[in-house]
Formats: structure tokens, C-alpha cells, sequence
């Protein structure tokens, strides 16, 4: 399906690095910045069973139930085309993520000034859509034309549940587990090149039907995890699932060793990234490890239920392999790529959002 990222990696020569700038970039705050913020919050109400973390997907409140609700917001700034599919999935992923259920979703549309007028009816399509897709009732959200935009945001919130037995908690992770990964890297940053980006990613050579596979990567493999990650709590304990998206694999390994408050060791070779990807971003110079990745699915369980879990996922249409393990904290989130051991990288913004924004590496 893909070449290995060990090939990926020679050809970036491991140029990884911090941008240091006075201003924040474009994308979601780094991990340490939000963990500042969140340190101020004291939750007092006992009904909070999930609260706000680096590498929580989602809050999860108690109300008295048989099931817990889980919640979910996360906005689609990126994209323009598709951009009500995208908003309805990420939020629903994020969702699956705890062992739940997506059902309802709200949306927040803001529209630049003099858009079409039938752009409005385009995205409630689109959300609509997406949310038949996966059983999920649009109940409500706000739509505006918003001074100061180029292009429409939407603002999303899932709300979902989960049966009390089936939520997946981090904090049960243990040094030794198996970390798998499912579908491969980059789908979503992919997708969002070819569509957003076709004529300079063509201008760089990528070709014509590398373009259409790549856009294409939207509906196939799709950016939607939910049915992957059901399959994978229906067949054994999980510890922990995460989807990769703005700041990609690498971002995402970060996460999910905060969430758990263990390390990581991975194997660079056993990461799938995709045909379409690679083209892409050996073309434009981008680093797939940090590339936009909503579609992939990582999970984390005991390591005597690694082969029964990948079975499960590729059952699922989820092609999955194992690509490391939890190692203890003061080890750190590390690869192991050819003859080497490198801490994994961070990136000051995603590689979407740098490619979308002209500015060189």
C-alpha cells in the first residue's frame, strides 16, 4: 500500500526544527502554552468524569444515566472545499475516540462577505450528508457572513455517548502495551492539497492521477474513524485511541504519551505513509509525520491483544500494524529510524497549514 517512512525520512534528512518567532502560528497552540492555560482551570462539579488535557479527545460528563455524554468542538479552517463532510467527521472521530457513539451535532458557519449566495445551501449539504453518514441528527448551530474572512469556517460540536463499561481512559495505559496505527498517514492533509492546492502541487510535478487519487482520499479511505474504532472496542480492551489531525503523526504520538503519562517507542519503518502522500510531499517539501492526518486511527492496548486488535481493524477496512510500544515517561516519544533513535519530532505548525500560507520551510 505505501512505502515505508525510513525511505521518507532519508529523503528529508531528518530536517526537522523549531520555528522561533515572536508571533504564534497559524494552527492549534503547542502543547505547552495549553497546558499552561489549563492548569488555571478548577473543576468543581463531581458530574465531570473527562475534563480538558493535552491528548483528551473529548469531556465526558456523568448525568445520572446508563450512559455517559461525551462532548466534543473542533473547528474546519483549513479547507474550503468539502468543508461541512470535514467538520462533521472530525468532531465525530473525536468522539469514537472515547468509546462512543456520535449523535448530535451543532455547527457554528461563518461565511466570508459577498460569497455565492448558494454557499450556504453547499455546506448545509455537505453537513447533512455527512451526518446521515453516520447516524448522526443535525440539531442545531448558527450561520453568519462574518466581517474579515477569505474563506468559510465552521465551528463544530458533537455530542455523543458511551456505556459507562466501554469509556476509554488513558490513564489505564501501562509501560509494555502495544501502540498500533491504522490506515496510514497523511489522508485528510492529503486530500486537502489536491483540492485546495491542484495546479502548484501540479506545477511541482506531482501528476494528474496522483492529484485525483489524493483528492479523492476524502471519501476513499475516507477521513472517518468512527467504524474503525468501534471495531477495535468490540474486540478487545483499549486503553487508548487517538486520531491524528492538525500537526499529524508526530503531533499525535505527543499527545497520546501526555494523555497516558508514559513515552513511546516507535518504529519508523512500520509507519504506513500513503502513495498519494509521498508524491506530494517529496514535490513540495513537506514532512509527512507532520501533515494534517484525520482518517488514521492510533490505539494503544495490552500488548497480549496487539494481533486480535489488527485483525479487528483490518476486518474493518482499517489496515492496521503495530508500530511501537508505551515505555516508561522519563524515556521520552522516540524513533527508531534505520540505525538510530531520535526523539520524535514537533512541528510549530502543521505542514498543511505552512504549504497553504506560501511560506517556505
Amino acid at each position: 500500500m505505501t512505502r515505508q517512512l525510513a525511505e521518507a525520512t532519508d529523503f528529508y534528512a531528518i530536517s526537522y526544527h523549531h520555528e522561533t518567532m515572536s508571533a504564534l502560528p497559524a494552527g492549534k497552540l503547542p502543547n505547552h502554552i495549553l497546558e499552561q492555560l489549563l492548569s488555571r482551570i478548577r473543576l468543581t462539579d463531581p458530574r465531570v468524569v473527562v475534563g480538558p488535557g493535552v491528548g483528551r479527545d473529548a469531556a465526558v460528563i456523568d448525568t445520572g444515566g446508563e450512559r455517559l455524554l461525551v462532548a466534543k468542538s473542533d473547528p474546519v479552517t483549513f479547507a474550503a472545499d468539502a468543508i461541512g463532510w470535514y467538520a462533521v467527521h472530525v468532531n465525530a472521530n473525536d468522539i469514537a475516540c472515547m468509546g462512543g457513539r456520535p449523535a448530535w451535532f451543532l455547527a457554528t458557519v461563518l461565511l466570508p462577505e459577498e460569497c455565492a449566495e448558494g454557499l450556504p445551501g453547499e455546506i448545509f449539504s455537505q453537513i447533512s450528508d455527512a451526518c446521515d453518514s453516520l447516524g448522526v441528527a443535525l440539531v442545531g448551530g448558527h450561520t453568519e457572513v462574518t466581517h474579515g474572512l477569505d474563506r468559510p469556517i465552521i465551528a463544530g460540536s458533537m455530542l455523543g455517548e458511551v456505556e459507562r463499561e466501554r469509556l476509554v481512559r488513558p490513564e489505564t495505559a501501562r509501560v509494555g502495551d502495544a501502540l498500533i496505527l491504522a490506515r496510514g498517514i497523511a489522508i485528510e492533509g492529503t486530500s486537502v492539497l489536491a483540492r485546495e492546492k491542484r495546479e502548484a502541487l501540479a506545477e511541482l510535478g506531482v501528476p494528474n492521477d496522483a492529484l485525483d487519487r489524493a483528492a479523492a482520499y476524502l471519501h476513499d479511505p475516507g477521513i472517518s474513524v468512527v467504524s474503525a474504532a468501534r471495531a477495535i472496542c468490540d474486540a478487545v480492551p483499549v486503553r487508548a485511541l487517538h486520531d491524528p489531525t492538525e500537526g499529524g503523526l508526530a503531533t499525535a504520538l505527543n499527545e497520546v504519551a501526555a494523555a497516558c503519562s508514559l513515552g513511546i517507542e516507535v518504529d519508523g519503518a512500520a509507519i504506513d505513509v500513503l502513495p498519494e502522500t509521498l508524491a506530494i510531499c517529496e514535490a513540495a517539501g513537506l514532512d509527512p509525520l507532520g501533515m494534517l492526518a484525520s482518517g488514521a486511527l492510533l490505539a494503544v492496548v495490552p500488548d497480549g491483544d496487539s494481533d486480535a486488535a489488527i485483525a479487528a481493524l483490518n476486518a474493518a477496512a482499517a489496515p492496521a500494524r503495530r508500530i511501537g510500544s508505551m515505555v516508561a515517561s522519563k524515556d521520552g516519544v522516540i524513533m527508531a529510524v534505520n540505525s538510530g533513535r531520535r526523539a520524535v519530532p514537533t512541528f510549530a505548525r502543521d505542514e498543511v497549514a505552512r504549504f497553504l500560507s506560501g511560506r517556505p520551510g
